[in-house]
């Protein structure tokens, strides 16, 4: 059984009952889920994931004190504290983990405020450049059983969508850097008998990949160590992640080696033009990523965000 599994039975079978017995008066007011940091809430734990920052517990949303004084809130941490330390052959923890306050009672604003830097969920322009692909994959993670009140999930499904002037910046960025890095920097390194810088330029290429496949499928990149796990998840994962594995290792001293591996950066690079034009997001008849860069970014609608430099989301 994963975490998201025991989090909900464990939700089912105490929580619940304890919100519905005692909080019947503020049960509007309330939202409930399991959401937020950890690799439960991406499905993606295992058993060595109970190490650290691993308990049986479920998150209870509240809105602000406008709405839901500290009474009420104080009355609701206490209920919840004071629910079974153990499910399931896991333990609740006795004090906060290093990453914060993952399960509890939590303020709408203050769980979106750590989050992505908005109380309300409402991002600038400078915020949506700018924010980590793997903040936003954890801001709308998980499941939410039930939201009352409906703040949350307004917010959450705010989040969800990038803007598309902003994808298509952050797309943009991401084939120059594969363009550069995989295309020209790692044949380039090795000319110069430098295979350390080429196997950095591969790391680059791939790193950069990941990026723009998540960007191509209206995904949020999660945390680089899952980043794998969820390609494999999405439609194109198992045609492409074998491909970008393969150019994260190999001894680049090895002329067939280095062949195999400018194979499968060009292999990748005319994929991924290929998913460009077919979704129309580029103009450019070649297999130069980095002239489709420009193009994808020559898409943008808003003329301040299109003539922002093209790595601003880098």
């Amino acid at each position: 059984m994963n975490g998201m599994e025991i989090a909900r039975g464990y939700y089912e079978e105490y929580g619940k009952p304890m919100l519905e017995e005692n909080f019947k008066d503020i049960l509007p007011y309330l939202a409930v889920g399991i959401v937020g940091k950890g690799s439960e809430k991406f499905g993606f734990d295992d058993e060595i994931s109970t190490d650290h920052d691993f308990e049986p517990g479920f998150c209870i949303f509240i809105p602000g004190e406008d709405v839901l004084d500290r009474k009420n809130a104080f009355q609701l941490e206490r209920a919840y504290a004071k629910l079974p330390k153990e499910y399931m052959g896991a333990k609740r923890q006795l004090m906060s983990p290093v990453g914060g306050n993952r399960y509890g009672v939590i303020r709408t604003a203050d769980y979106y405020l750590e989050a992505v830097g908005a109380a309300d969920g409402r991002l600038t322009d400078y915020a949506w450049l700018h924010i980590p692909d793997y903040a936003l994959a954890e801001a709308v993670n998980g499941e939410v059983i039930f939201d009352n009140y409906g703040e949350f999930t307004r917010i959450r499904e705010s989040i969800k969508n990038m803007p598309e002037d902003i994808r298509l910046k952050r797309l943009a960025g991401n084939i120059l850097i594969m363009a550069q890095a995989g295309q020209y920097n790692f044949p380039r390194c090795m000319s110069h008998n430098e295979p350390e810088a080429a196997q950095l330029a591969c790391c680059e290429f791939v790193n950069a990949a990941l990026k723009a496949i998540f960007l191509l499928n209206g995904r949020y990149l999660p945390y680089y160590k899952w980043s794998f796990r969820a390609l494999r998840q999405l439609e194109c994962g198992s045609l492409i992640a074998g491909q970008l594995s393969a150019l994260l290792s190999g001894d680049n001293s090895d002329p067939a080696v280095v062949r195999k591996k400018t194979d499968m950066i060009e292999y990748i690079s005319v994929w991924l033009i290929n998913e460009l034009q077919d979704r129309e997001l580029t103009k450019a008849i070649c297999t130069d990523l980095e002239k489709h860069a420009y193009s994808v970014e020559d898409m943008i609608k808003d003329s301040t965000i299109r003539n922002m430099h093209i790595l601003t989301a880098i």
